[in-house]
């Protein structure tokens, strides 16, 4: 795991492609008592107030902290630490680089050092198969079966850096301005990584290669100024005069204008509303908090804290050169006819703005200490939310403007676990990661390794699925709010986030399992069981499946003017449907009519070009290399109309140089669909889509796998500067760092040793 706050001696891991420590451990009981956490399996679940599943922090108190403590940033602190938490580096001592490999990714340490925990000598690598004609493939997946192995760490576990882009950046600056704590070591190595993704034009992009973003270059360019950049330097003048030239700040997304209103940079009355009063809306009520998808939801209510509270900063300079016009910031615009949704919502906000006016003093304070509580009781044991750094950050927020001091346990806790998010590159730069991924890392990687020809009780394998078993999550949480009475037995993508398990996740992590002779295998049976049952209780009406809940399709949240910043809802999608399908099948359930409900789904789904949506990964490649495994692994055979229509779409989008690659663009323009430079991780996902569909002597893959091996490190890794993964589509994108190892690791293991489970669906 990443981390500025791990100075123990072995604190560079190998289970990140950067400086990286150990995963965080609990929080000590100071910080509220230990909470539930992961409770045992068949434990009863614990419920925070009103009924509504309470967070792994439920045990601790909701309310403005007694006799006030010093916060010390974590290069400050004394010897005795925060109990279990770690010494911390400070921010003006990051942890010693490792290696460039170029693209701003870090080396893994070399297998015999650091904390590598699985170290292989060729001698246990698997032989070639029988008749094997390709020994150069061989070679590469040999290779990269040894560069893998040795990236992970000593627990078990892998993690690749996590990349987004510079607002991450910019607003952990501003959080610092808002709190007081922001030091000049942190601003420093933050603007360097900042002024380093700036574009000739000024401006700076959401993806690598990807056009300018508004939002993204005036938060950029604010983090600067407040890192002492002069408003006149020529990048300085550069960006600002784009973000003129492009409508100013009034044209920016609603989340770039709060953070500009809690400095007076912009009027909070010229924000949409939040009222705190929508916690106390019933889950059956339109526009309730559990309407909104997961990481909205965590991110709303604090929000509806600061929107109530309004609270403004001294600004430390004007922004005047980032208006069209500084006398008029926020130009009149025309509200859309009434008899259009957006027309509706836009009054509606209106109403909202005369409610806060007149909202009942008591009502509004209790709305306050209730959102308060929803807040405390999310908290997980590392001190974040949700496992993601956007809801950490205006959590902090929202508590610190209620009354918590910035020594309180609460408040000590989230602080530290926002310092976990910063990655420090080579040259001294600070990346913060928006999340980190261990659990899905490290399922893909096992499920890599053993496809491709690991034995299955090597003990690399056997190490991470007991790190995996360890991470199963046997305690409610929000999703328990659309299905009551769903027994638990789920994993999360982060190495914290009890509240949250994900559908994906757990339908990875059984594969995985299944692909480990495990010395324990009553533990895994029953691990996978409670897997299996969750996945199967979080289907949708529809019959598919979508990453956190279950039917969380209102159509109303994406409507309000608030949410300009990307997807807010979590319907089901073809690519976490293929996976939990992939899994039934594999668990002997392709015949269950709940399996056969979500094939029904995916053949509906699918294109007229027979491609695929990707939701969570990009786009209809990863859609399309997502499905048709699924489905021959439930039985649909390759002669299937739909799989003969896939493998031409996949074969029709072949790059020259043998190829696959999409751009993010697609998500926005589908003349992109399936268009891009080339990428290890999509050629592979189209690799594994053919090979499935019975294509492994077409000319295609023979062509995909070459280009594999040709553009593959003298070390057995891959390079991909381009994003590949999705948080919300088009509006963030993702690039996983390990997608570039596991997924062709995966692709010449299948090539080399055949589909796994091969019959697992039947006919």
């Amino acid at each position: 795991m990443t981390a500025t706050t791990d100075g123990s001696a072995e604190g560079a891991g190998a289970g990140s492609d950067t400086t990286a420590g150990a995963p965080p451990p609990r929080p000590p009981e100071p910080l509220g008592g230990p909470g539930p956490g992961r409770s045992d399996p068949g434990q009863a679940a614990p419920y925070g107030s009103g009924g509504v599943p309470g967070g792994a922090g439920g045990g601790r108190q909701a309310g403005p902290p007694g006799p006030q403590a010093e916060y010390r940033p974590p290069g400050l602190r004394g010897a005795e630490g925060t109990g279990a938490f770690r010494p911390a580096v400070g921010p003006a001592s990051p942890p010693p680089p490792a290696p460039s490999t170029g693209h701003g990714v870090t080396a893994p340490p070399a297998p015999e050092g650091g904390r590598g925990g699985a170290r292989t000598a060729t001698a246990d690598l698997p032989e070639p198969p029988d008749g094997n004609r390709r020994p150069e493939v061989h070679e590469a997946a040999a290779r990269a079966t040894r560069h893998l192995l040795a990236r992970q760490d000593a627990e078990g576990w892998w993690k690749g850096d996590l990349e987004t882009n510079v607002t991450m950046d910019a607003e952990d600056l501003l959080l610092r301005q808002f709190l007081g704590i922001r030091d000049e070591a942190t601003t420093r190595a933050a603007a360097l990584f900042i002024r380093g993704e700036q574009r000739d034009d000024g401006t700076w992009a959401t993806f690598h290669g990807g056009p300018p973003e508004l939002s993204a270059t005036i938060e950029a360019y604010v983090a600067l100024r407040l890192a002492g950049d002069a408003p006149d330097a020529p990048h300085m003048a550069r960006a600002s005069a784009w973000i003129r030239a492009h409508g100013g700040i009034a044209s920016a997304r609603v989340f770039t204008r709060i953070w500009l209103a809690l400095f007076g940079w912009w009027s909070w009355e010229h924000l949409p509303e939040l009222p705190p009063e929508l916690v106390f809306l019933p889950p059956w009520v339109p526009l309730n908090i559990y309407d909104f998808g997961c990481w909205a939801r965590q991110t709303i209510v604090p929000l509806t804290v600061v929107s109530a509270l309004r609270p403004v900063r001294p600004a430390p300079f004007a922004l005047d050169e980032l208006h069209t016009d500084a006398r008029v910031p926020n130009p009149a615009k025309r509200l859309a006819p009434l008899t259009s949704w957006d027309g509706a919502f836009q009054r509606m906000d209106r109403a909202l703005h005369v409610y806060r006016r007149f909202a009942p003093r008591r009502l509004r304070k209790a709305a306050l200490s209730a959102a308060a509580r929803w807040i405390v009781e999310r908290q997980e044991n590392d001190g974040c939310w949700g496992g993601i750094q956007p809801p950490a950050v205006y959590s902090v927020i929202a508590l610190h403007l209620l009354g918590y001091d910035l020594g309180h346990p609460v408040m000590r806790a989230g602080l530290e676990s926002l310092d976990r998010f910063a990655v420090w590159r080579e040259d001294g730069a600070r990346m913060i990661e928006a999340c980190q991924s261990p659990v899905w890392d490290t399922c893909l990687a096992v499920i890599a390794l053993a496809d491709a020809g690991l034995r299955p009780d090597h003990p690399a394998l056997v190490k991470a699925a007991d790190w995996m078993l360890g991470e199963e999550i046997a305690r409610t949480g929000d999703w328990a709010v659309r299905r009551p009475g769903l027994a638990p037995g789920g994993w999360a993508f982060e190495f914290h986030n009890d509240t949250y398990p994900d559908i994906d996740d757990t339908a990875e992590v059984v594969l995985a399992l299944r692909r480990v002779r495990h010395p324990d295998p009553a533990r895994v049976e029953a691990a996978i069981a409670r897997g299996v049952s969750w996945n199967l209780g979080m289907q949708s009406k529809n019959g598919a499946w979508g990453a956190f809940d279950a039917d969380n399709t209102s159509p109303f949240p994406n409507r309000l003017p608030f949410c300009d910043f990307g997807e807010v809802i979590d319907p089901p999608s073809a690519d976490v449907t293929a996976h939990v399908v992939e899994m039934l099948a594999f668990e002997g359930r392709a015949g269950d009519a709940r399996t056969r409900r979500g094939i029904a789904w995916l053949l509906a789904e699918q294109e007229p070009d027979g491609a695929w949506f990707g939701r969570w990964g990009t786009n209809y490649v990863y859609g399309t290399g997502s499905v048709v495994p699924a489905l021959t692994a439930a039985g649909i055979a390759p002669a299937h109309p739909a799989i003969r229509r896939a493998v031409r779409w996949l074969e029709s989008v072949q790059n020259e140089d043998g190829g696959w690659g999409e751009d993010q663009r697609s998500y926005k323009d589908r003349s992109w669909a399936g268009k891009g430079a080339s990428t290890p991780s999509q050629t592979a996902w189209a690799l594994m889509a053919l090979l499935s569909a019975g294509e492994r002597e077409g000319k295609a893959v023979e062509r995909g796998i070459a280009h594999l091996v040709a553009t593959q490190r003298e070390d057995g890794s891959w390079d991909e500067p381009h994003f590949t993964g999705t948080g919300f589509p088009w509006d963030f994108s993702i690039n996983y760092h390990l997608y570039r190892q596991v997924f062709p690791l995966t692709a010449l293991g299948r090539y080399l040793y055949g589909e796994p489970f091969a019959a697992a669906g039947g006919s």
